[in-house]
């Protein structure tokens, strides 16, 4: 990324170009609202979902007196609010979606115009099966769509994991 405070040279001088392998971590809570949609769909389940991801795409080498040729972790905070809709209610195999949600991504390093917040919209889908008791495992696979680039730089993306949960 080449921003105002920071000018990274990546691969052949074209600037932020970050490493082919990144990571991600997050956490979330579900808060149920609803176990049969309101009267309306008996086993399906209305939740608020509050999630954060945090995205580390790697490093580039930069070249700036700011940052003394050290390189420069490109990394994404996002969080996100959604409504989640989890099907089967009272099954061990619970398969839910989020129809949209809404997402704030917070870039570093910023953009050129030391921009670091940008909105967007989160759709996710995935499950959960109860392994015992109140303990889970899950998959699930989210899109961030946000309206294009933040000068130049691309937020939206496809993140996939595995995750263990606790009910409460």
């Amino acid at each position: 990324r080449n921003g105002v405070s920071i000018n990274s040279t990546g691969l052949g001088g074209t600037g932020g170009v970050a490493d082919k392998n990144a990571w991600y971590v997050g956490a979330g809570f579900d808060w149920g609202l609803t176990k049969d949609v309101w009267g309306l769909a008996p086993k399906t389940s209305v939740m608020s979902e509050l999630m954060f991801e945090y995205k580390e795409y790697g490093s580039t080498v930069a070249g700036n007196v700011l940052t003394n040729n050290n390189g420069v972790h490109v990394s994404q905070l996002t969080l996100a609010a959604s409504p989640k809709i989890k099907f089967m209610e009272g099954s061990r195999f619970r398969p839910w979606v989020i129809p949209a949600g809404l997402a704030i991504h917070v870039i570093s390093p910023p953009s050129s115009s030391i921009t670091v917040l940008t909105p967007g919209v989160m759709f996710a889908g995935g499950a959960d099966y109860r392994i015992w008791k109140d303990f889970f495992v899950g998959a699930d696979a989210r899109y961030h769509l946000t309206s294009g680039s933040n000068d130049g730089i691309k937020i939206d993306g496809l993140t996939a994991g595995g995750y263990l949960g606790i009910g409460f």
